[in-house]
């Protein structure tokens, strides 16, 4: 347990973007099911439009160090394959 003010504050601030990391992290991760969905029922428009929005999720996850740029990169390009082998 903290005892002094900053490291009170430390706390507060870690618990804040834990949250904020892992809301974002869910969104990313929601956006690449559906576009996985899309893909499996044959639905090429939708899948398409999916991809976009997965990567740029994808994009500002890697910015904000949620995820690491190489997984960032690795990721988008197995969506794009997916999609592209419709």
């Amino acid at each position: 347990m903290p005892n002094t003010a900053s490291s009170k504050k430390r706390v507060r601030q870690t618990e804040t973007r834990t949250m904020r990391n892992k809301n974002r992290r869910t969104a990313m991760r929601t956006a690449i099911r559906k576009l996985g969905e899309a893909v499996a029922a044959g639905d090429k428009a939708q899948a398409q439009t999916l991809l976009v929005e997965a990567q740029g999720l994808i994009d500002r996850a890697a910015k904000q160090n949620i995820i690491h740029e190489n997984n960032a990169a690795n990721q988008k390009s197995r969506l794009a394959r997916s999609v592209n082998k419709m």
